[in-house]
C-alpha cells in the first residue's frame, strides 16, 4: 500500500528496545518519519505489565482489535487510518507500549496516550519521536526495517497470509488487492503436514495437479497446462524436463519460508510462458533476534531426516544478520530398491549498509544421490492393449541405477529507499548444477500379460550440466495525480539458460529385452567408454522491460495497467557422434523480438469484507514440439480472462477467493494420435496445432483461522479445455479437484495437543492413442488420499509430531505419460514421527 511521502529531513537514528535488542527498524517501502509512543509516559499498572500474545500477521484493524481486547485497553482511531494497512503480528511477551510499537511498525501510524488514559492513533508525521517504552522526545526519526517482515509466514502459526506479495505485478499488494488467484503454502502448513519436497507441497496446493512420469520426475499442471516458470525470490528460472535436469523440482523445503503459486498467465513479469501459472519459492531470511530449531524425523521404509536452523544478529547493533540452515535425509521408499539420499546447506546474510540501504547475499547447496530411481515408470499397457495393473512397490529400474545431482545457487539483493518513499531494487540469481546418471528402466514396449516378455530396457549413462542466471532491476513507489496517491513500478529482467546433456556410448542398454516379471531388477550395466553418444544442448535467453501502474481514483476502487516488451531466443541441438545416426540430427531455432504482453486489472472494495476484481493478461509461448512432417509448431498465442470475489472474514483471520477464468489460445500443441516425427529413434510422438482452444473453469479457496486454534485450508477447482469444435482435449488434467487440510489446537488443559487431517480428491484422468498397431486407452479413475496429524507440545520448546499419509492405502497412478506410455504409482500408507526443539 502507498503512503504519502514524509517531509522529514532529519538524520535517522536507532532506538534500543527494552528487550535489550538494538533494532534498526526498516520500513518496507516507506522512508518517512515514524515514532511510536504516547506523548506522556503512562504510569498505570496495565501499561507497565507484560502479557503473552500470539497475534498472526494480517490486516492492521484485526491485529489492533485483538490486541486491545487481550491487553485490556481502549483504543480510539479513525477507521480510514488503518484501511488497507497490514501488521506483522505479535508473538511473545510485551508491555502495552512495546506491543503497540511492534504492531504499528511499518504502518506510518503511532499510538498516543490520551488524557483519559485511552490510546489514540495518530499519523507519524504529526507526532514527535518516542521510543517503545513511551518516553517522548522532540526529535524526529527516520526508522528502518521491522524485525519481522509483514510478509513472512514463519512464527505466525497461520495458513493465511496477511502481508503483501509481488508475484503478480511486482507491486506490493495483499492477496485481496491482487486481481489474480494466488495460493500461498505457509511455513506452518508445511510443518503441520511434514512436507519437505516441492513435489509434495505442490500436490497439496489448490488447483495444482502433479503428474509424475518417473520417480522425482514430474510435470506440474494448473488450469490444464504445464507450469514452466519457477522463481527464486521473484527471479525467473528455466526448466528442461526432457533432459531430466530440473534442479528446481528437487529443492528441499527446509530453506523456504513459503511457496507462492500464481494461477493463470503471468506474462507481465515472466514474458514467454504457459497460461498456467508461476511458482515462486521464497527463501527464509535472517532475523534480528536469535531464533532457531533442531529436528529429527524417523519414518516408514527406514527413512530418517535431521534439520537445524539458526538465525540472529551478528553484531551488537543488529545491522548485520545471518541465517544458517542444514538438512540431511536418507532412506527407502514405497518402491522396491528405490532409496533416496540428499543433503542441504543454506546460508544468507543481511547488512544495513546505510539506514536506507539493505544488502542480502546468500547461497544454497543441495546434493541428491538416489539409487534405483526409475525415470520413466512402468509400462502402462500389455501387448493386447489392456492397461497394466502392477503392485505399487514394483520398480522398473535396475537396482544399481543412479541419478546424482549437485546444485549450487547463489543470490543477492540490493534495496535502497529514497526519502520520497520510492525504492530501487536490484536482484540477481545464479544457479549451476551437474547431473551424473547411469541406469536402465524396463519401460520400453508392451509386455505380454501372461509371460511378462516383450519389454526392452531404456537407459544408459552420461552427464548433464546446467547454468542459468537471472537479473531483475526495478524502481517502485508512490506518486500523486489529480489529488490522489497512486503507485508505479518500472523494471527490467533478464534470464540466460544453458543446458548440456551428454549420454555416453557404451554396451547397449537400449534394445536389450527382459522379462518384467522375472528380471528382479538385475541386469548388466553399460560399459564406460568415455565416448559421447550424442550432444543434446539447449539454451534460451529472454529479456524484457516491464511497467505497471496502480491507480486509485477512489478509496474503494483500484485500476492496474501494465505491459511488457520482450525479446526471446531459443536453440535446441541434437547431434549424434556416429555417422550412421546423423539422419536423426536436428537443430531448432526460435527468435522473437519486441513481443508486447499487456496486463490490466480492476479491484473494487464492496465493503470491509468483500472485493470484486477482473483481470486480463495475454499469452505468448514459443514451442519446440514438431508435427508429423518434422516442422516446429508456431508460437502459441492467446488471452487469459479472470473475474472473482475475494473476502476477509472474521476481521481478516479467514480469507476466501472465488475465481472464474477463461483461456483462449491458438496453436496449442496436442498429441497427434498415431503419428510420429519422421527420422526419430525411438519414435518421437508428433503434435498438431489446435486452433480456437478454450479453457474454462472455477477456483474456490478458503484459508485461515475459523476459531481460536482452528486452522483450515480448503479448495475446489473445476476446469476443462475444448477445441474449436467443442471436443474436450487435455484430458490428463483432472476436470475436478478438491483439497482439504485442517488442524485444531485444543484450549485449556488440552492446549498442548494439536490434531489435524485432510484429504486430496481428484476426478478421472485419461487419454487414448495408437502405437504399434494397438489402440490404447489409459486412465486413472477418481480417487482420494487421506492424511492425519497429531502434535504434542511437551514444553514451549519441545514438540513431537506424528504424520500418517495415505491412511486408507489408496492405490493410484500419479500421472499418465503420453510419450512412453508409462505410469508410476503413488506412495502407499506411511508414517513419520518428528521431534523438534525450538531455541
Amino acid at each position: 500500500m502507498s503512503r504519502r511521502p514524509s517531509k522529514c529531513s532529519s538524520k535517522p537514528s536507532y532506538k534500543v528496545l527494552k528487550r535489550g535488542l538494538t533494532v534498526p527498524l526498516f520500513l518496507l517501502g516507506t522512508m518517512g518519519s515514524l515514532s511510536l509512543a504516547p506523548h506522556v509516559r503512562a504510569q498505570s499498572i496495565t501499561a507497565q505489565a507484560t502479557k503473552s500474545y500470539d497475534i498472526p500477521a494480517g490486516p492492521l484493524s484485526q491485529a489492533l482489535t485483538r490486541f486491545s481486547r487481550e491487553a485490556g485497553i481502549y483504543l480510539v482511531g479513525n477507521g480510514q487510518m488503518v484501511e488497507g494497512k497490514t501488521s506483522a503480528g505479535l508473538k511473545g511477551s510485551f508491555s502495552v507500549h512495546a506491543g503497540l510499537f511492534e504492531l504499528l511498525a511499518n504502518t506510518g501510524l503511532v499510538a498516543v496516550v490520551q488524557a483519559d488514559g485511552s490510546y489514540g492513533l495518530r499519523s507519524a508525521q504529526t507526532v514527535s519521536q518516542v521510543n517503545s517504552e513511551g518516553a517522548a522526545t522532540l526529535n524526529t526519526v527516520t526508522v528502518k526495517a521491522p524485525s519481522q517482515r509483514p510478509e513472512t509466514t514463519e512464527m505466525t502459526g497461520s495458513y493465511a497470509v496477511g502481508g503483501p506479495s509481488t508475484t503478480a505485478t511486482r507491486l506490493p499488494m495483499t492477496l485481496r488487492e491482487t486481481p489474480q488467484t494466488i495460493s500461498v503454502m505457509t511455513r506452518q502448513r508445511m510443518d503441520d503436514e511434514g512436507m519437505d519436497s516441492i513435489e509434495t507441497v505442490l500436490d497439496r496446493t489448490p488447483g495444482i495437479s502433479v503428474q509424475n512420469i518417473g520417480a522425482s520426475r514430474f510435470s506440474i499442471l494448473s488450469r490444464g497446462y504445464d507450469i514452466d516458470n519457477y522463481q527464486f525470490d521473484g527471479i525467473l528460472t528455466a526448466t528442461d524436463i526432457v533432459s531430466q535436469n530440473v534442479p528446481q523440482s528437487q529443492a528441499d523445503l527446509a530453506i523456504y519460508d513459503r511457496v507462492e503459486v500464481l494461477r493463470g498467465a503471468a506474462g507481465l513479469l515472466a514474458g514467454a510462458g504457459n497460461p498456467s501459472g508461476t511458482i515462486n519459492l521464497v527463501r527464509k531470511k535472517p532475523t534480528r533476534s536469535f531464533q532457531g530449531y533442531a529436528s529429527l524425523t524417523g519414518g516408514s521404509w527406514g527413512r530418517g531426516r535431521a534439520e537445524v536452523d539458526l538465525s540472529g544478529s551478528l553484531n551488537s547493533s543488529g545491522s548485520l544478520r545471518g541465517r544458517l540452515v542444514a538438512a540431511h535425509e536418507q532412506g527407502g521408499t514405497h518402491i522396491d530398491w528405490y532409496k533416496q539420499k540428499k543433503s542441504v546447506l543454506y546460508g544468507v546474510m543481511e547488512a544495513d549498509l546505510t539506514p536506507q540501504t539493505l544488502l542480502t547475499v546468500g547461497m544454497d547447496y543441495q546434493s541428491n544421490d538416489p539409487r534405483g530411481q526409475s525415470s520413466t515408470g512402468l509400462p502402462l499397457f500389455y501387448s493386447n492393449g489392456e492397461q497394466t495393473n502392477f503392485n505399487p512397490a514394483t520398480n522398473a529400474a535396475a537396482r544399481w541405477k543412479k541419478n546424482e545431482m549437485d546444485v549450487y545457487n547463489t543470490f543477492m539483493k540490493l534495496e535502497h529507499y529514497f526519502p520520497n518513499e520510492w525504492k530501487l531494487g536490484l536482484s540477481a540469481n545464479y544457479m549451476q548444477g551437474r547431473r551424473d546418471f547411469s541406469g536402465a528402466d524396463a519401460s520400453w514396449g508392451f509386455p505380454d500379460k501372461l509371460t511378462g516378455e516383450g519389454v526392452r530396457l531404456y537407459g544408459g549413462l552420461g552427464s548433464a550440466r546446467q547454468r542459468q542466471g537471472g537479473v531483475d532491476a526495478q524502481l517502485q513507489g508512490p506518486f500523486e495525480l489529480l489529488g490522489r496517491q497512486h503507485e508505479g513500478v518500472f523494471g527490467f529482467n533478464w534470464s540466460d539458460f544453458k543446458n548440456f546433456h551428454e549420454p555416453q556410448r557404451g554396451a547397449a542398454i537400449e534394445g536389450r529385452y527382459v522379462n518384467i516379471y522375472e528380471w528382479d531388477n538385475e541386469t548388466a550395466g553399460p560399459t564406460i567408454t568415455g565416448q559421447k553418444l550424442y550432444d543434446y544442448d539447449g539454451w534460451q535467453k529472454q529479456g524484457g522491460a516491464y511497467g505497471a501502474v496502480r491507480f486509485k481514483p477512489r478509496d474503494d476502487l483500484t485500476f492496474i495497467a501494465g505491459a511488457r516488451v520482450s525479446n526471446y531466443r531459443y536453440r535446441l541441438s541434437l547431434a549424434y557422434t556416429a555417422a550412421a545416426s546423423a539422419a536423426n540430427n536436428r537443430v531448432t531455432n526460435m527468435h522473437e523480438t519486441g513481443v508486447v504482453t499487456p496486463y490490466a486489472g480492476v479491484v473494487y472494495n464492496v465493503n470491509e469484507t468483500h472485493s470484486v476484481y477482473a483481470s486480463y493478461t495475454s499469452i505468448f509461448k514459443p514451442q519446440s514440439s514438431r508435427d508429423r512432417n518434422g516442422d516446429v509448431l508456431a508460437p502459441r498465442e492467446g488471452n487469459n480472462f479472470e473475474v472473482g470475489l475475494k473476502s476477509d472474514w472474521l476481521g481478516g483471520k479467514l480469507t476466501s477467493t472465488v475465481a472464474l477464468y477463461e483461456i483462449r489460445q491458438n496453436n496449442l500443441a496436442e498429441v497427434d494420435s498415431g503419428q510420429t516425427v519422421p527420422g526419430t529413434s525411438p519414435a518421437e510422438a508428433a503434435y498438431r496445432a489446435v486452433q480456437g482452444a478454450r479453457t474454462r473453469g472455477i477456483d474456490v479457496e478458503l484459508n485461515g483461522e475459523l476459531a481460536r486454534g482452528w486452522q483450515l485450508s480448503a479448495s475446489y477447482s473445476y476446469g476443462t479445455t475444448e477445441d474449436a469444435n467443442g471436443q474436450r482435449i487435455r484430458t490428463i488434467f483432472p476436470r475436478q479437484m478438491a483439497k482439504l487440510w485442517t488442524s485444531y489446537r485444543f484450549p485449556g488443559t488440552w492446549s498442548k495437543l494439536t490434531l489435524g487431517g485432510g484429504v486430496n480428491w481428484q476426478s478421472r484422468i485419461y487419454y487414448s492413442a495408437t502405437s504399434s498397431g494397438l489402440a490404447l486407452y489409459g486412465q486413472q479413475k477418481a480417487y482420494a488420499v487421506t492424511g492425519l496429524m497429531a502434535r504434542y507440545d511437551f514444553s514451549p520448546q519441545l514438540s513431537l509430531t506424528l504424520n500418517v499419509n495415505n491412511v486408507f492405502n489408496q492405490k493410484y497412478l500419479q500421472g499418465l505419460d503420453t510419450t512412453f506410455y508409462t505410469g508410476i504409482y503413488g506412495p502407499t500408507r506411511n508414517a513419520q514421527l518428528t521431534a523438534r526443539y525450538t531455541f
